[in-house]
C-alpha cells in the first residue's frame, strides 16, 4: 500500500516536495489557500485541494488526520505555519515535518510538537521525498547535478553475498565507498573503507555509495 502524504502550503519548496512524492510512488494530499497554486498542482498528485491550513473540521474533512506523514511549509505567515503544525499534530499524524526559513522559528516549532524542522533549499524538498518513500535510504548528498552520495541500509537480498556476486556497479550503475558495520558487529559503527570482492554483505550494514539518484533508489528498492 502506498504511503499516504499532505503537503499544506504549496509554494516552490512545497510544489517541488509534492511533485517528487508523487513521482516516488506516493499518494499526496496537496493543500494551499491559494487556487492559482493548487490549479498549478492538481494534475501531479493524487488531490490538490484549495483550504485553509488552519481549518481544523476542513482538514479532517479532506482526511488528514489519516496520512502516514504531513509535512506543513506555509512560506508567507509564521504564525500560520505554527498553528497548522499544533493542528496537525493533534490530529494524530505519525510524523510532522515542519519547513521554516528561521533558526529561532525552528526552536519554537519544535517546541509545540513538530517531529522534524527543516529548511526551505529545493534540494532539500527532493532529500525528504527520497527520504520519505524509500526507507532504506538514510542519507542523501547531492553532489553534483546528475550523481548523489548516499548512506543505505543494505536490502535484504543482499545480505550473506559478496560484492564480486552482487556486482553492484554492473547490475546497478553504483559504486561502492566503503561499508559501515552496524548490527553484529565487534566495533559497531566502524567503517570498512577498503572493501574487496570477497567482502560479504551482513544485516544491518550501511553502504556508503555514490552514483546517480536514480541509480541508487534502484538498489535500495531492490
Amino acid at each position: 500500500m502506498a504511503k499516504q502524504f499532505a503537503v499544506i502550503g504549496l509554494g516552490r519548496f512545497g510544489q517541488k516536495l509534492a511533485v517528487s512524492l508523487e513521482e516516488r510512488g506516493g499518494e499526496v494530499l496537496a493543500i494551499d489557500s491559494d487556487a492559482r497554486r493548487v490549479e498549478e498542482i492538481k494534475d501531479k498528485v493524487s488531490a490538490a485541494i484549495r483550504m485553509n491550513g488552519t481549518d481544523e473540521s476542513a482538514l479532517r474533512a479532506q482526511g488528514v488526520d489519516k496520512v502516514d506523514v504531513a509535512v506543513v511549509c506555509i512560506g508567507e505567515s509564521f504564525e500560520a505555519n505554527l498553528l497548522t503544525t499544533v493542528i496537525v499534530k493533534r490530529m494524530g499524524v505519525p510524523l510532522v515535518i515542519t519547513r521554516t526559513s528561521a533558526e529561532v522559528h525552528s526552536q519554537i516549532l519544535s517546541l509545540v510538537g513538530a517531529d522534524k524542522v527543516i529548511f526551505p533549499e529545493e534540494d532539500v524538498a527532493v532529500k525528504l521525498a527520497q527520504n520519505l518513500t524509500i526507507e532504506t535510504i538514510l542519507d542523501y548528498v547531492p553532489i553534483s547535478d546528475e550523481h548523489t552520495a548516499a548512506q543505505v541500509s543494505a536490502p535484504k537480498k543482499f545480505w550473506g553475498k559478496t560484492l564480486g556476486e552482487l556486482d553492484m556497479r554492473r547490475k546497478f550503475g553504483v559504486n561502492l565507498v566503503a561499508i559501515k558495520r552496524m548490527e553484529g558487529s565487534e566495533r559497531p559503527g566502524f567503517v570498512d573503507d577498503m572493501p574487496g570482492a570477497e567482502t560479504a554483505i551482513a544485516q544491518g550494514d550501511i553502504l556508503i555509495v555514490v552514483g546517480r539518484g536514480e541509480d541508487i533508489e534502484t538498489m535500495a528498492s531492490s
